[in-house]
């Protein structure tokens, strides 16, 4: 290896090293931490740690739900819909055009031959 690609990686290097210490320096283990315990004594063991509802009542429907929902089944639908009717451009239908038009155009030519060989 030559002298500055040895440079760039010890310079990568050295900079991972730099921002791993910092990460360590913020850290530090003091005050609440990203993956800390967090309040919470133990799990309640209900989805999302949300309490149950009384029967018969129903869970109210937050702002950003309706529209999440309603942009994700038109995204199929159209999706769907959209893939479905484009056109075939795969190489095999390419090929089979193609050998169907020299078909033709070779039977064309046959007949234009044996017209031509019964006229005279």
């Amino acid at each position: 290896m030559s002298g500055k690609a040895l440079n760039c990686i010890g310079n990568g290097v050295g900079t991972i090293r730099n921002r791993l210490k910092i990460n360590l320096i913020r850290g530090g283990g003091h005050g609440e931490s990203r993956w800390g315990p967090g309040t919470q004594e133990r799990p309640n063991g209900h989805f999302l740690n949300r309490t149950p509802l009384p029967p018969g009542q129903k869970r109210k429907w937050e702002d950003w739900e309706l529209p999440y929902y309603i942009t994700g089944v038109l995204s199929v639908i159209i999706l769907g819909v959209g893939l479905n009717a484009k056109p075939d451009t795969t190489i095999e239908t390419w090929a089979h055009k193609k050998a169907m038009e020299r078909l033709e155009q070779k039977e064309k030519q046959e007949i234009m031959l044996a017209a031509s060989s019964s006229t005279e």
